[in-house]
């Protein structure tokens, strides 16, 4: 479903004439073919699943907060600001972000679902997290928070 909605924005993008989402988007859709093609390689026919293509987003978001680090720090405004552009398009495809009390909440309820006591546990939370909430929330925070949560 969210590939047809990524070839969907790209057709309104063009019409639009908005080269910024069009160049984006079709980022978007190079990445995901590549990652269609290693996934055949491991016999995967169908290509990745939306889970993974959600994930595929946010590394892609993750990236250009970095670049915006980067050109920042070396006084490359424009490209800063290009960068900015790319993500509110890129993002525009990403469900909606937990915050921080609702990824806490969501751990904590995880937590006593599972029956984890320890950190020995972590693995099995975090595989769940991701398997519920692809997408919606900064699993390098949550790695995190669950470890806090686990500790104590």
């Amino acid at each position: 479903m969210l590939r047809q909605t990524l070839n969907e924005a790209l057709k309104d993008a063009m019409r639009a004439k908005n080269s910024r989402a069009v160049a984006t988007v079709r980022l978007i859709l190079a990445a995901l073919k590549d990652r269609d093609i290693a996934a055949r390689g491991t016999g995967n026919q169908d290509g990745i699943d939306d889970a993974a293509l959600l994930a595929m987003l946010q590394t892609m978001v993750k990236q250009r907060r970095e670049s915006i680090t980067m050109y920042e720090q070396g006084g490359r405004v424009e490209l800063a600001q290009q960068e900015r552009e790319e993500i509110e398009i890129i993002e525009a495809f990403l469900p909606k972000q937990l915050d921080e009390a609702e990824t806490r909440e969501a751990i904590a309820a995880l937590i006593a679902e599972l029956g984890a006591t320890g950190v020995k546990d972590m693995g099995k939370v975090m595989a769940e997290l991701r398997g519920r909430f692809a997408g919606q929330m900064d699993f390098t925070k949550a790695s995190a928070l669950v470890r806090q949560k686990l500790a104590n």
